[in-house]
């Protein structure tokens, strides 16, 4: 009977040791979520979510920027109701800031300019985007990428969208507009400024926007465009 429980009591020691000593397996590692920002505006604050998987030149780009405290203190200088409102260059005195060099489009990503979307504005070459960026108040299917023959046909590059605040994005498209500095019209009235931006999670830039400079303004002007029998410009800004 001794000799039987010592033989049982031996077999199960191993298999306890081994129990014991097995390691859980690790979890599965969860994607991050993507990145978001918020822009605090004179008009209330905007939260946008990017797209770094379908936009990754256009949401780094962005997020430099927003990093570098270049949006603070700019202006969202263009409003077109049932079109667009666009910013991110203009200081409150209209002059231009400097920028980093432009970036490569990405509009061929399968996005569309939807109510909502953030896209990246440019001039006449497709790749000429930097700072400036506008939000589409209507579903803006002509703005897609179509083909690389010309900049007509790239399109503009969708890197994200507004997840709350749409509604100071309509307020702001509602308030009466003007000619203003070097803009024929289409400039908000009053002027709806950027007060500050940051990424979500992220602390604040402690000095924001103080390294930029003003710099060339002949180049940011808009193309002009047919739309609803008036010339609203595409959403365009070199620089």
């Amino acid at each position: 009977m001794l000799k039987s429980l010592l033989a049982s009591l031996l077999l199960i020691l191993p298999l306890t040791l081994a129990a014991q000593s097995a390691k859980p397996a690790p979890a599965a590692t969860a994607a991050p979520p993507p990145p978001q920002v918020l822009l605090h505006t004179s008009q209330g604050d905007i939260t946008l979510e990017l797209y770094p998987d379908k936009a990754p030149k256009s949401v780094a780009n962005f997020l430099q920027y927003v990093r570098d405290g270049f949006y603070d203190g700019t202006l969202l200088h263009r409003a077109i109701p049932g079109y667009l409102v666009q910013g991110g260059l203009y200081t409150r005195e209209l002059q231009p800031k400097r920028t980093r060099p432009a970036i490569p489009s990405e509009a061929d990503n399968g996005l569309s300019n939807l109510r909502g979307t953030v896209a990246v504005a440019r001039g006449a070459d497709p790749n000429s985007g930097t700072a400036q960026f506008f939000f589409n108040l209507v579903d803006n299917r002509r703005l897609d990428f179509v083909g690389n023959q010309s900049g007509l046909t790239w399109g503009y590059t969708v890197f994200g969208k507004v997840i709350k605040g749409m509604d100071v994005v309509d307020k702001i498209a509602a308030l009466p507009t003007r000619p203003l500095g070097p803009f024929a019209g289409d400039v908000p009235n009053p002027l709806v400024l950027i007060e500050a931006a940051h990424v979500v999670g992220e602390e604040t830039p402690a000095d924001a926007g103080s390294s930029a400079a003003p710099a060339r303004a002949a180049s940011t002007t808009a193309r002009p465009a047919e739309k609803s029998g008036r010339k609203t410009g595409k959403p365009a800004g070199k620089g």
